[in-house]
C-alpha cells in the first residue's frame, strides 16, 4: 500500500513538472511574440490556456484523491499541500503569459520603442527564477532557491519594473504617439513582476515541503 501511494505521488509530481514547463513555455513564447510582434506565436500561447486549466483541475482532483485514500502524514502530506499551492501559482503564471500574448495582438501595428525597454531582461530573470523553483520541487535541492538569492532577484525585478515605468512615462511625455505602446509595456512589466512574486511563493511552499519549516521570501 505504501509503495503504491509513493508511486502515485511520484506521478503527481511529474504532472506538476509538466504543468510547470507548460506555464513557463507560455510565458517565454509570449515575450518572444511580443518582441518580434509574431501574431501566430501569440495566438498559440492564447490557445494553450485550456490545456493549462485542464492540468490545474486534473492535478487538484488527483491530489485530493490521494489525500482521501491514503491519509498521508509528515512530509507526504506536506508534499500534497505544496502541490495544491504550486499549481495555483503555475496557473497564474501561464495566464500572465496569455495576457502578454494578448498585448501583442493589440499592438501588432505599432513600432517598438527603445527595443522593448528592459522587458526582455526582466523576462529572462523571471524565467530563471521559475526554472530554479521547479528544479527544487523536482529534486529537493534547495540551494538554488535560498532565501537570500531569491529575495535579491525579486528586488531586482521590482527595480526593473519601476525603471520601465519611469522610462515609459518619459517617452509618453516626449511623444504622445507612444502612449498606447508604452502603456502596454508598463502592463507587461507588472505581469512579469507578479510572475516573480509567484515564483517566490512557490519557493516558500517548497521549503516547507522539504524541511517542515516556514520561510518568507519578500
Amino acid at each position: 500500500m505504501a509503495q503504491k501511494f509513493h508511486n502515485e505521488l511520484k506521478r503527481l509530481k511529474d504532472d506538476v513538472m509538466a504543468m510547470g514547463l507548460l506555464a513557463g513555455d507560455m510565458l517565454t513564447k509570449a515575450v518572444q511574440a511580443l518582441k518580434i510582434l509574431d501574431i501566430n506565436l501569440a495566438e498559440i500561447v492564447i490557445s494553450q490556456k485550456d490545456s493549462l486549466a485542464d492540468n490545474d483541475e486534473r492535478i487538484e482532483t488527483n491530489a485530493l484523491k490521494l489525500m482521501t485514500l491514503y491519509q498521508p502524514m509528515a512530509k507526504d502530506v506536506r508534499t500534497i499541500a505544496c502541490i495544491l499551492k504550486v499549481i495555483t501559482y503555475l496557473n497564474r503564471i501561464g495566464r500572465y503569459g496569455k495576457d502578454i500574448a494578448k498585448v501583442t495582438l493589440e499592438i501588432q501595428k505599432e513600432s517598438h520603442v527603445a527595443k522593448l525597454v528592459n522587458i526582455p531582461n526582466m523576462a529572462s530573470l523571471v524565467g530563471q527564477m521559475i526554472d530554479d523553483v521547479l528544479n527544487a520541487f523536482n529534486t529537493g535541492d534547495l540551494s538554488r532557491i535560498d532565501v537570500k538569492s531569491l529575495t535579491e532577484r525579486d528586488d531586482d525585478l521590482d527595480a526593473m519594473r519601476y525603471s520601465i515605468f519611469r522610462e515609459c512615462i518619459s517617452y509618453m511625455l516626449e511623444d504622445p504617439r507612444t502612449i498606447t505602446i508604452c502603456s502596454n509595456y508598463i502592463m507587461v512589466a507588472r505581469y512579469l513582476e507578479r510572475c516573480g512574486d509567484h515564483a517566490c511563493k512557490m519557493a516558500e511552499k517548497i521549503w516547507f515541503m522539504e524541511t517542515g519549516k516556514r520561510v518568507e521570501i519578500s
